[in-house]
């Protein structure tokens, strides 16, 4: 495992002993090093790594918006109990912030991390104690105070 970034997501993972959420954010923007970190990470390990956008969308199809909006999570969740994996990867994450499915995307990963461990690859970033997704006004803009997550930053 070359990656830097990979080894701090490892490193990190200590601390999630004892913690209600296990949930590591490896936050950054597009480009930043989240995938081939997360891919390391599979490599090494044998962690199954979901592109959420793909497996998740492919779920999504055949629903009306209506069951789009209502099935979203537990679809989500579906997918990540198939994997019978204790540590779960998840990469591209962006379709959780879609307006119409009127997800709250960190409680969602939260909520998925209180039975196994979730590394998710935010797009966006952490400032002060703030994460954010998007530009303020954006309509998939978000912000969160004090995430109850472990957060590693990739700039």
């Amino acid at each position: 495992m070359n990656s830097p970034l990979a080894h701090r997501i490892q490193a990190e993972l200590k601390a999630l002993d004892g913690c209600y959420y296990r949930l590591v954010l490896v936050v950054g923007p597009a480009g930043s090093g989240k995938t081939p970190a997360l891919m390391a990470l599979a490599q090494q390990h044998s962690w199954p790594r979901l592109n959420v956008n793909l497996r998740l969308a492919e779920c999504l199809l055949e629903l009306t918006p209506k069951q789009r909006s209502v099935q979203a999570a537990e679809r989500l969740a579906t997918i990540i109990a198939d994997t019978a994996a204790d540590v779960v990867l998840l990469d591209s994450l962006e379709l959780l912030f879609a307006v119409d499915l009127m997800l709250n995307p960190l409680r969602l990963l939260q909520s998925l991390s209180r039975n196994r461990t979730i590394i998710a690859a935010w797009p966006g970033q952490f400032t002060g104690e703030t994460l954010s997704y998007a530009e303020p006004g954006h309509p998939e803009a978000r912000r969160e105070f004090r995430p109850d997550a472990r957060i590693i930053t990739t700039v």
